[in-house]
């Protein structure tokens, strides 16, 4: 499981891009890119990352789902997720 304050601080990017969207949007427009040189650092959507909403692993994230590898076979093999099930041939 991921550090709780890595958690923390990832949800905290989130927010600030979203708080910044707009004014980025606006300046992106403009072509002012000395304005946005004075925007926050985490107000950029760059720097956000792809965390495992169950554990916080932020590797081996499937987009799909929203949960690690890890996660996902576990949860698909005891048939928590509709629709998948293990391949066999």
């Amino acid at each position: 499981m991921a550090k709780e304050s890595m958690k923390a601080r990832e949800i905290k990017r989130a927010k600030l891009v979203q708080k910044y969207a707009a004014k980025r949007a606006e300046l992106k427009a403009k072509g002012d890119y000395e304005g946005l040189q004075k925007l926050p650092k985490n107000a950029s959507p760059v720097r956000l990352h792809n965390r495992c909403k169950l554990t916080g692993r932020p590797k081996g994230y499937m987009r799909q789902f929203g949960i690690s590898r890890i996660n996902f076979r576990e949860m698909a093999a005891s048939g928590l997720i509709p629709g998948v099930k293990k391949a066999s041939w």
